[in-house]
């Protein structure tokens, strides 16, 4: 007899019990007879193959679950003796359930129930983590952008001054300029030449 296993499933195996549990329901069987066909081929309990499938699985599959139970309708539809075999099934499991004695042995172990139990907090505590990290750049971000802000108000401030100090400078400038110009005329009159009768250069003062 061999040794129910209680590690922690893997991926393929979650899929092997995906494709087992939609294929029975696609037949009309029911996810009994798939766990049972599971837990055989993974050395696993049913019970186990169940708590999986309902506390996990399942939620990754609820499309898949809804397109095997229409198709499961359609298959009803062509061939009319589905029906009535579906439904022995169905009531003979029915009463398979209900027998003391199976469940006493397909019950869940405390360790299973251990191993869920862990999984689901170590997802929860790595969710909180990502939410502080998610936290912290947000906190970080805004600081970043009110420095900025500040850094480029003042930057824009430095740029006015400097632009009105260049126009202060060019207005002297302007103004030197001027100055320097009547000063010029004052001590240096202008000078020009004009052509005389005889066609010679000679000099006059304005």
């Amino acid at each position: 007899m061999s040794i129910a296993r209680q590690d922690a499933w893997t991926h393929d195996e979650d899929l092997l019990l995906a494709e087992v549990v939609l294929r029975h329901i696609r037949e009309g069987s029911t996810q009994l007879k798939a766990f049972e066909e599971v837990g055989k081929q993974l050395s696993r309990t049913s019970a186990a193959c169940g708590f999986r499938w309902n506390s996990f699985v399942r939620k990754q599959y609820k499309s898949g679950i809804e397109l095997a139970k229409k198709q499961r309708k359609e298959q009803v539809v062509i061939d009319p003796d589905v029906e009535r075999d579906s439904s022995a099934v169905v009531e003979n499991n029915t009463i398979e359930q209900k027998t003391p004695q199976q469940e006493e042995n397909e019950s869940i172990t405390l360790q299973e129930v251990i191993l869920y139990l862990t999984k689901m907090d170590e997802f929860f505590q790595l969710d909180n983590k990502e939410k502080e990290r998610i936290s912290e750049r947000s906190l970080f971000l805004e600081r970043e952008n009110v420095r900025l802000k500040e850094e480029n108000a003042l930057l824009k401030d430095n740029l006015k001054a400097v632009e009105e100090d260049y126009r202060a400078l060019m207005q002297i400038m302007e103004r030197a300029r001027k100055l320097s110009v009547q000063e010029d005329e004052k001590t240096n009159p202008k000078v020009s030449f004009q052509m005389d009768k005889n066609g010679n250069l000679e000099r006059v003062n304005k």
